[in-house]
């Protein structure tokens, strides 16, 4: 084969997918990461700032996040969820869990109001 054959072959074929979009294109359009790029340990950055403000208002934060987790799932449940992906899996048993969560964050926070009072 010769050489004009074989570029008019390949251009025939087209180029191929990753060749038509830079990486800098692909991550700018919330593309997928091209092949061979480290993964984004978003989910950690998520985690420790969860952690921050838990450490930061102390069960407050604990009823907070619990309320709202509960409130969701409540409303996932009544529009028909019945499996999680939390590993609890059943709704009722997360919904469990994240009430007692919410109890003893509701019991934190009065015992460290009354002990900040106590303080003052």
């Amino acid at each position: 084969m010769s050489e004009q054959e074989a570029a008019a072959e390949r251009i025939a074929r087209g180029p191929a997918p990753g060749d038509l979009v830079s990486h800098r294109d692909a991550a700018r359009n919330d593309d997928p990461a091209p092949t061979g790029a480290p993964d984004d340990p978003l989910r950690l950055c998520i985690f420790a700032t969860i952690v921050l403000l838990g450490w930061a208002l102390g069960p407050l934060a604990l009823l907070v996040f619990a309320a709202i987790g509960f409130l969701a799932y409540w409303r996932a449940w009544r529009a028909g969820l019945t499996r999680s992906r939390c590993w609890l899996r059943d709704t009722r048993l997360v919904l469990l869990y994240l009430g007692l969560l919410a109890v003893a964050g509701a019991a934190g926070t009065v015992i460290w109001t009354i002990d900040l009072a106590a303080r003052l």
